[in-house]
């Protein structure tokens, strides 16, 4: 019996052809799955990239060194003050906000402290007066603190003031205007007679006659004789007839001479 070659061989061709697109089929849907999974692949990566790169920079921001939080809400910008308003004459910068500007008062004490007034006392006698005609004779000066031999004691002592030798009898004129203080008759310095001028200034008189001019309240101008040179010092009594006059400023001795002028 006699084969069908063409009948054979179309068989074969058939299959052959049908193989062929089969595996090209299968080579086709697997080149389709590795492209698809590549693709996959490159986009879960950029995903995972770009979500590293956000942790990382909220992380950056986060950090504590810094201090500065993360940004949650929105800011919000307060709207700047005018330009020119002053308060308490503080200038205010139309660049600054608001809550930026604080204004301090100086503290008010609760109790005001008393300035105690100083007494109205001048640096030199007004209208000076010689309290002589001549008291260029000067027997004993002022000591200014140092010791000096007494002539009549023998003894070594502080001259509080200065001797001015003159006449028994001669007129003793007030040096300034003033308020006669005290009047009496010392044991030691004789008729003494007490000026106080006012002005810090008190002067002394030692030596004078019994015949005093003035009595105790009474107010002297300058110049006024308030009475005689009668040499009744008795500690003094060794030198010549001379009235002692003893000056102080604010309490404190000086000499005549440096005001008598």
């Amino acid at each position: 019996m006699k084969k069908n070659l063409f009948s054979d061989n179309s068989t074969k061709k058939g299959m052959k052809g049908f193989y062929a697109a089969l595996g090209i089929s299968a080579v086709m849907i697997g080149s389709a799955c590795v492209f698809a999974y590549n693709q996959g692949e490159k986009l879960t990566e950029q995903h995972i990239a770009a979500e590293s790169s956000t942790r990382a920079t909220e992380a950056a921001v986060d950090r504590k060194y810094t201090g500065i939080p993360k940004v949650t809400q929105p800011l919000t910008t307060a709207a700047p003050i005018t330009t020119g308003v002053r308060r308490d004459n503080v200038s205010v910068s139309p660049t600054l906000p608001a809550q930026d500007i604080v204004i301090e008062s100086a503290p008010v004490n609760a109790q005001t402290e008393e300035v105690p007034v100083q007494a109205d006392v001048s640096d030199k006698l007004e209208n000076v007066h010689l309290p002589l005609d001549n008291a260029d004779n000067i027997l004993c000066a002022f000591s200014g603190g140092e010791l000096v031999k007494n002539e009549t004691t023998g003894s070594w002592q502080t001259h509080n003031g200065t001797d001015y030798g003159a006449d028994v009898g001669a007129n003793v004129y007030s040096v300034s205007s003033g308020e006669v203080k005290k009047i009496e008759n010392d044991a030691l310095w004789g008729a003494t007679l007490t000026i106080d001028h006012h002005n810090g200034y008190i002067t002394k008189y030692c030596g004078l006659g019994a015949d005093v001019r003035f009595q105790e309240g009474d107010m002297v101008a300058s110049g006024d004789v308030i009475g005689v040179v009668g040499n009744t010092a008795d500690i003094e009594s060794a030198l010549a007839p001379h009235i002692h006059i003893e000056m102080t400023h604010n309490g404190e001795y000086i000499d005549p001479t440096s005001v008598l002028k």
